[in-house]
């Protein structure tokens, strides 16, 4: 299901973005990094979170680390991850193929600026075996995205 929402988001926005499925899981930065070939900071991972009564995705590039008191001061509020099931529920995406694409649900979505420093990233498509090449720009285009600076520097 999760898989075909993606498509069908891309056949609608941008058809010319093909999802590229592999056989090896990419459930993980580490994993997905080495199932499509790049370095994992190229792996844009999706955070789903939970800011008080908001649920938002937060896309950031898969080496960076989340700064909770950067996301506190944007957003007012403790950031929670969000647990495994409602991640599902809310997405319509598994936990490992959550992406900004064919939500099941619309959600506000953020992407960090540590995206900025690639001219293609690879996040899920919506399962842990599929993924797209995308620029980050492009990403945010789609997604009607905002850009925040929420992650720690890396030095």
């Amino acid at each position: 299901m999760s898989l075909e929402s993606v498509r069908e988001f891309f056949a609608q926005k941008a058809p010319e973005i093909a999802v590229i499925e592999s056989p090896l899981s990419s459930a993980t930065v580490a994993l997905a990094a080495e199932a499509y070939g790049v370095t994992p900071g190229r792996i844009a991972k999706t955070l789903s979170l939970r800011i008080g009564e908001r649920v938002v995705l937060i896309v950031a590039s898969g080496t960076a680390r989340m700064d909770n008191k950067k996301v506190k001061a944007l957003f007012g509020g403790k950031p929670k991850m969000l647990g495994l099931e409602e991640v599902s529920e809310i997405t319509g995406h598994e936990v490992g193929g959550v992406c900004p694409f064919g939500l099941k649900t619309p959600l506000p979505i953020y992407c960090d600026v540590s995206l900025k420093a690639f001219d293609e990233v690879v996040p899920a498509a919506g399962s842990t075996h599929s993924a797209v090449r995308i620029a980050p720009s492009r990403m945010a285009e789609l997604t009607a995205a905002e850009w925040v600076d929420v992650c720690q520097h890396q030095s």
